[in-house]
């Protein structure tokens, strides 16, 4: 039997959707007001979850105060109250969409979570527009 276990976090961040190989008009076009040269922010809801075999001496699929912890030590402060394109390594080559950053914290938490276990990266850039990655 496999239980779903999440943890949820946040986080605000700035950023700037565009590519430097097109135009200003086809950035205007295709990413609208996420353009604005001067960057704009969002309160970004994060959820993690954890997914797997309930571990029988324990009875967790994940100790959450673990997550909580991972959460906090490889998503929040990288990305907290940062420029996504100026601060984030991950971002110098990539626009930080809300699926990019997905992937993104997917990646950072992954190498910390048991093999035996699947990974779920739920990011709302709004409260209505969100993006999920399972690797």
């Amino acid at each position: 039997m496999k239980v779903k276990a999440s943890r949820k976090a946040s986080f605000n961040a700035a950023h700037r959707l565009y590519r430097p190989d097109w135009s200003d008009e086809k950035n205007n076009a295709v990413f609208g007001k996420c353009n604005n040269p001067r960057y704009h922010g969002h309160n970004y809801e994060l959820i993690v979850s954890v997914i797997g075999e309930i571990d029988q001496e324990t009875g967790f699929v994940i100790d959450l105060k673990i997550l909580k912890e991972l959460i906090k030590e490889h998503v929040e402060e990288a990305l907290d109250h940062k420029n996504l394109n100026l601060d984030v390594p991950e971002f110098k080559k990539h626009n930080p969409t809300a699926e990019n950053i997905a992937v993104v914290i997917w990646n950072k938490l992954r190498p910390h979570i048991n093999k035996n276990k699947d990974l779920e990266v739920v990011l709302y850039e709004t409260p209505r527009n969100f993006v999920t990655y399972s690797g």
